[in-house]
């Protein structure tokens, strides 16, 4: 385990049990932001290997922050059990209070793809990011009736040829709501963005460059 892999521990925060994260870390940090990042469906593989998150993790370092992956419950060495995104939501505040307690006085940017966007979404209007980052966020497959909207700046990043997450869904729901957030439609990029991965760093660059 390299000094960067740590164990968020269940004592201090609201999680059932330990969770497994690492840290991403910028070369140059610019001193102002730490981001958490929320992996893919636990019971469909995701982790916070994820390749998605993984890129979305490493692009946030490479803007001069550091970036904090996690594995939710019964992922990996994380403890507890799936709990259908309630006790997940759990899990996305411990971590963020334990890159609040490492990083004091940072504003926070909130980042997830698929099952994670929802996790995220959910949470972003309590936990107040400065930046939501919402990846192929799934509201066909997910209730998003208890999301509300943050007073933040909000990038959603869609591929038009996803096959988990309908596109159409996506766009008809980001035009209905207000205000709409940033929207990126990345042509022919699937679910996991298969041979993308480099195109999903440079569109999140160019997004995210002028909201730092």
């Amino acid at each position: 385990m390299n000094k960067n892999h740590i164990l968020i521990s269940a004592n201090a925060y609201h999680a059932t049990g330990e969770l497994e994260a690492v840290w991403d870390l910028p070369e140059e940090d610019n001193g102002e932001y730490v981001a958490v990042c929320c992996h893919p469906h636990p019971q469909h593989g995701g982790a916070m290997t994820n390749k998605v998150i993984y890129t979305v993790s490493r692009t946030l370092a490479g803007l001069g922050m550091p970036s904090l992956r996690f594995n939710f419950r019964g992922v990996g060495h994380s403890e507890g059990d799936y709990d259908e995104g309630r006790g997940e939501q759990d899990d996305l505040i411990s971590a963020v209070e334990f890159a609040k307690d490492a990083y004091p006085d940072r504003k926070l940017w909130l980042a997830g793809f698929s099952f994670g966007s929802w996790i995220a979404a959910l949470q972003a209007h309590k936990q107040a990011p400065v930046q939501l980052i919402s990846i192929a966020p799934p509201v066909n497959r997910f209730s998003f009736d208890e999301f509300v909207i943050p007073n933040c700046n909000w990038l959603v990043v869609m591929g038009d040829a996803d096959e988990v997450v309908d596109p159409k869904a996506v766009f008809d729901w980001v035009d209905e709501l207000s205000p709409q957030p940033e929207l990126i439609k990345m042509s022919g990029a699937g679910h996991f963005f298969h041979s993308r991965l480099v195109d999903l760093r440079e569109e999140l660059e160019a997004a995210l460059q002028g909201n730092l």
